[in-house]
């Protein structure tokens, strides 16, 4: 099994011959532990302007080096170094001395023990050197992940990890830009197929300045969490906008209930309470089936190979029984209204309450929601089989 270490650098004059020798001489522990029969070296100049070239070409019997006329970005670097050469497993560590490539070692070990796809370096721990801005930074990017997941990693940004080269075209695509790493850890965490640990390392101070800018990177940080939350889990942020709307419709109409249970009647000021209350219950439960048909569609497109709980969406909004719901929604709806058209029709007249043509709405609108639900699941199911098939017969053919 074969390891490729790609080392991207930028402007890293003061520590780029060090890290070449640190991670040469231990390539002989790496293997051993690691169970590796070949190590490889490959140090990527991202479009450097000082000595970095000069100093990396001196080990050039060490190393492969490449190098960027013109700065691509840490995340270009590192995939440009990983193409270079064929391995088993795919490691990176930054040229800045922060990390000692010795614990390569410990990473391939957790690997294989684990059998992980993707394997990082944990360096916020009480030996961590990190400035607190930094690991400010990571803690809160971390905590945010850990609450849309069940997974939980402390260091979404670490610069020292493994992956599995047959596992990387899941994590694919991947940014350009020092978010490389972050949108790393958000797609192997938010992901049912992947399998991601960490393990504590010592980290020191960089040698040289850094490149990371706080507020720049912090909100491309933050933006990965949240296009990759929408990628792998909408199901969830669109169900916790429904209930909150569900609550918001029942804080609403509750007083209007206990009126009416108390009095009989219902009072003209209480037609906004009982309108909005009814706009809300209709958003929310439409959202609640966008949620399940967004987790269908993850599930079919990205996930295929994850195990599917059948939740209380999927009865509600796959299962027979949601035409049952739309059913007696409909039966409500057209049993509130019925005397009313009765009476236009055989009159002309009709004296109902405006209340029974609200909930008349409610509950049409609802059922109709419920019918659609089904259908919308049924057609999904429908082309889900039929590009399985083609699928099989594509790859049976190549």
């Amino acid at each position: 099994m074969k390891l490729l270490i790609v080392i991207p650098a930028l402007n890293e004059q003061s520590s780029i011959e060090s890290i070449i020798l640190r991670t040469h001489l231990a390539i002989p522990e790496i293997k051993k532990r690691g169970n590796l029969t070949e190590v490889k070296i490959i140090v990527v100049s991202d479009g450097s302007t000082d000595k970095t070239v000069e100093l990396a070409q001196k080990h050039i019997d060490k190393i492969k080096l490449i190098v960027f006329e013109k700065n691509k970005g840490y995340g270009a670097a590192i995939k440009e170094g990983w193409e270079q050469e064929e391995a088993d497993l795919l490691g990176f560590i930054d040229a800045d001395g922060t990390c000692n490539p010795e614990f390569f070692a410990d990473l391939c070990e957790l690997m294989n023990e684990k059998n992980a796809d993707v394997a990082l370096g944990n360096r916020l721990n009480k030996q961590s050197k990190m400035p607190f801005v930094r690991k400010t930074g990571n803690i809160i990017f971390s905590t945010l992940l850990s609450l849309a997941s069940s997974q939980k990693i402390k260091d979404t940004a670490s610069g020292m990890r493994v992956v599995r080269k047959k596992s990387l075209w899941k994590l694919m695509p991947l940014p350009n830009g020092l978010h490389f790493t972050p949108a790393m850890s958000a797609r192997a965490i938010l992901s049912k197929n992947l399998i991601i640990v960490e393990k504590d390392m010592p980290y020191h101070e960089r040698q040289g300045e850094s490149k990371l800018n706080v507020w720049k990177d912090g909100k491309r940080f933050l933006s990965v969490i949240i296009e990759n939350t929408f990628i792998y889990i909408p199901h969830r942020i669109f169900a916790l906008i429904g209930t909150l709307l569900l609550l918001c419709s029942a804080i609403l109409i509750f007083p209007v209930i206990y009126f009416y249970l108390n009095h009989s009647f219902l009072e003209e000021w209480m037609f906004y309470r009982f309108i909005v209350s009814c706009i809300f219950s209709v958003c929310a439960i439409l959202l609640f089936f966008i949620s399940n048909l967004a987790h269908n569609i993850v599930h079919f497109t990205i996930q295929p190979e994850a195990v599917r709980n059948k939740t209380l969406f999927y009865y509600l909004f796959e299962h027979k029984l949601s035409l049952f719901i739309a059913s007696a929604f409909y039966l409500c709806a057209f049993a509130l209204v019925f005397n009313s058209i009765w009476s236009r029709l055989t009159t002309g007249l009709t004296n109902e309450h405006w209340s029974r043509y609200l909930a008349f709405l409610f509950f049409f609108i609802t059922g109709t929601i419920f019918a659609v639900s089904y259908f919308t699941n049924k057609i999904l199911s429908l082309i889900k089989n039929r590009v399985i098939y083609l699928q099989s017969v594509f790859y049976g053919n190549k």
